[in-house]
């Protein structure tokens, strides 16, 4: 590339709204620029004056030499191309505020979604109207709008707005922020994100300050409350349910970011399928507008134009998942290493793939619930007592906070492990369900039903039912199932000590009726 038709002989300065570009000497008109160079400004119509002295480097004219520079150097070889621009969209993003932070509306008219809480006459629009704002707890799935909701109760009120992450704050974090708030003149509103991942020490810190009124606590959670924020805590906050973005939402979301990235690269955006994005976004906003972002910076214009095909979409996302979910995907293939290590009866990886979590920051409360599900679901009544350990791990966990309770976490994944396996229970409920789906609502026999008044005796409710405990080993043998699916086997005893003992006591009982 020498000569006067060299990259480096162009400087692509555009003069106004005209579409002519000097080269430092005199005007060019565009069409006048060799056909590669025309591309270029044509990916870059309204860029600033690309200075090749070094001390008058901008980021944007970097990223800008950076692709004329991969233009010429790998044209002719695509996937090289692909992955250097694929780097190029990531220093990129680098510089700048996510997307989503950037479309954040700024009123509560442009908030969108959550129509039962935020319509107009709904509960916690009227609420923030008229300024009579509680401490409250957000429920929902990630991406619906907890902490935009925050942010517009804090501005329609006036209020210093204070924000702590459950996964980075603790108590002392919490005591700065109480201090702070208990010197302002303004009403303060506490922000806490993930709120399900505080200790229970750490939600006890809050109490006080939110019984007297010190700040006004707003707390976000992918979690039930009722399980995750302590009963004190949870009696002083109203609860409010936020549910997945409609369809309707998700598409008035992308149309607001495809006019600002209009705006931004001054190119026409046609998206020809809106399915293959709302389908990766699941319902969440901010994946949905990652998306979009991605797949429009990542598609050339044609004739000013970037078409965003549901192929193109799906190529593009699938090429790049891992600029900006690794993480995610890391964090389901380890939690599946681990409760396939526990159901397979080994320790050793068992506690291999729970470090890997722990180390990396995991929630060990997510770690104990999926113990306290594996005990039920693969161990069962193989071995009883490993539920009452799990659930007891589980509450031990929530006590005691990191980083003591991997102690608690190792000594219960070890137990599991070493458990005798079973899942004839959670066979049971499935069978038992995909019965009901079948059979339909059957009427209970007369004899079982319940006949707490003279009409219901009178009608035969009850009449007949025998009192096993009237009778020798607390047993009678007597119908319970509806007379359709009388004699139906749900449960099937497993090979293994404790059933074998529960298979020889119901074979007794039943003979040769479910043939165990």
């Amino acid at each position: 590339m020498n000569g006067g038709d060299s990259a480096s002989s162009y400087r692509p300065w555009r003069n106004g709204a005209s579409h002519t570009w000097s080269n430092g000497e005199k005007e060019i008109d565009r069409l006048a620029l060799p056909k590669g160079h025309r591309q270029i400004v044509d990916v870059y119509p309204d860029c600033s004056p690309i200075d090749f002295q070094l001390q008058k480097f901008t980021f944007f004219n970097i990223q800008a030499f950076f692709d004329i520079f991969l233009y010429f150097q790998f044209s002719r070889h695509p996937r090289i191309f692909g992955i250097c621009i694929s780097l190029r969209f990531k220093f990129r993003v680098m510089q700048k505020q996510p997307l989503a932070e950037i479309l954040r509306p700024h009123s509560i008219e442009g908030y969108i979604g959550q129509e039962h809480l935020m319509g107009e006459g709904a509960v916690l629009r009227t609420a923030i109207e008229s300024g009579n704002i509680q401490s409250m707890i957000f429920w929902g799935p990630p991406g619906v709008g907890k902490t935009t909701l925050a942010l517009l109760i804090a501005q329609s009120i006036d209020a210093e707005f204070f924000t702590l992450s459950a996964i980075s704050s603790g108590v002392k974090d919490i005591r700065e922020v109480i201090d702070k708030a208990k010197k302002s003149e303004r009403r303060c509103i506490l922000f806490i994100d993930e709120i399900h991942r505080f200790s229970k020490s750490q939600q006890d810190s809050l109490l006080g300050a939110v019984e007297q009124g010190v700040v006004t606590l707003i707390g976000a959670t992918t979690e039930n409350p009722s399980f995750e924020v302590i009963s004190p805590l949870l009696s002083r906050c109203q609860v409010y349910v936020l549910k997945v973005l409609s369809k309707e939402n998700l598409e008035q979301l992308l149309q607001t970011a495809i006019t600002y990235l209009e705006g931004q690269m001054n190119c026409k955006i046609k998206l020809e399928n809106t399915e293959a994005l709302l389908r990766i976004s699941g319902g969440d906003a901010r994946k949905l507008l990652n998306a979009i972002e991605l797949v429009s910076w990542m598609t050339p214009p044609v004739d000013g134009v970037i078409t965003l095909t549901r192929e193109q979409i799906i190529h593009v996302i699938q090429q790049n998942l891992a600029l900006y979910d690794k993480k995610g995907e890391q964090h389901y293939d380890i939690i599946s290493a681990f409760i396939k290590s526990l159901r397979g009866s080994d320790p050793n990886a068992a506690v291999y793939w729970m470090a890997r979590m722990l180390v990396a920051g995991e929630d060990p409360l997510f770690i104990a619930r999926r113990m306290v599900i594996l005990a039920s679901e693969d161990i069962g009544n193989a071995n009883p007592n490993a539920l009452l350990l799990a659930n007891n791990c589980f509450q031990a966990v929530n006590v005691i906070g990191m980083p003591e309770a991997r102690i608690v976490l190792s000594q219960t994944a070890i137990y599991l492990a070493s458990s005798p396996k079973s899942n004839a229970s959670y066979m049971a409920i499935d069978n038992a369900i995909a019965l009901v789906k079948q059979t339909g609502d059957l009427p209970v026999p007369l004899h079982i039903r319940n006949a707490p008044t003279k009409l219901m005796k009178e009608l035969g409710y009850h009449k007949g039912y025998q009192y096993a405990h009237d009778f020798e080993h607390n047993f009678v043998n007597q119908e319970f199932l509806p007379e359709q699916i009388a004699g139906t086997k749900l449960y099937d005893p497993q090979n293994n000590t404790r059933e074998n003992e529960l298979r020889r006591y119901l074979r007794n009982c039943w003979n040769e009726k479910y043939q165990y």
